[in-house]
């Protein structure tokens, strides 16, 4: 049985952005939709981590991909919690051998009566075409409930673009730092960019989104942004040092997950 996830701090405070109160009517709220980090993550390079199982003893360690540069939050969440790990886990072995038609009727029943609010994922990735193709099935079904996702899955978005443009509840944002990363200026594509200072994406002209604001917001679906940097990351890195640097200063203390 698939499992959605009650939202973080962060991702409640979407009920404060105007554009997006519709959603929130007659009680509804925020969930999250999530499946393991980096094994459903076919494009990843940059963030690409994942909680790795020993087999005599159980415990869980992380491993960073070959070309890693910031460690993935969400990977190290699932090192640290059990309950994080095993739903992830379980939500991705019950989908991965599902068609699409299959996979978006085990997504619309299990889909929590009051979300008005979904985001895809904080744990994981867009991992088959088909998955996508259901999401947009959903969203679909759905027209007063919104949907959104960051991706690094591009040549599934730029193949079912079509599609989703025509779901306005459905928002997706290019992730930068993966193996398709052309196809964002090829095809024009929103996108975040993970960045180390407040300043460096001041310089790139981008806004930091410190609460899913500009992810979630159908109104900025064409405008990109940044995201400072987050999550547990290796000691020593150029991406824990930055990190270090930014604790507790202004507006990163807002930047949870």
């Amino acid at each position: 049985m698939l499992k959605f996830s009650k939202a973080n701090a962060k991702i409640r405070a979407l009920r404060a952005v105007p554009s997006l109160r519709p959603f929130f009517e007659d009680k509804r709220t925020v969930y999250s939709f999530d499946l393991l980090s980096g094994y459903t993550c076919p494009f990843a390079e940059a963030c690409l981590s994942k909680a790795v199982t020993d087999k005599r003893s159980g415990k869980r360690t992380i491993l960073d991909g070959k070309w890693n540069e910031y460690r993935c939050f969400s990977a190290s969440q699932e090192v640290v919690f059990s309950n994080t790990y095993a739903l992830r886990k379980g939500n991705f072995d019950f989908l991965r051998r599902l068609n699409r038609r299959q996979i978006a009727t085990a997504l619309q029943d299990a889909l929590p009566s009051n979300l008005g609010v979904g985001r895809l994922h904080v744990g994981g990735d867009l991992f088959k075409p088909q998955y996508l193709q259901a999401w947009i099935d959903v969203a679909q079904a759905n027209p007063s409930r919104l949907f959104y996702a960051y991706t690094k899955s591009l040549g599934y978005w730029v193949t079912h673009r079509k599609r989703i443009e025509s779901t306005p509840n459905l928002v997706l944002t290019a992730s930068y730092g993966g193996r398709d990363d052309a196809l964002i200026d090829e095809h024009g594509l929103r996108s975040v960019r993970v960045v180390y200072t407040e300043q460096e994406a001041s310089d790139q002209g981008l806004p930091i989104d410190h609460d899913d604001s500009h992810a979630a917001d159908p109104t900025q679906r064409d405008q990109s942004f940044a995201l400072l940097i987050h999550g547990v990351q290796p000691k020593g890195s150029e991406a824990a040092k930055a990190k270090q640097a930014l604790n507790g200063k202004g507006s990163y203390s807002r930047q949870t997950a």
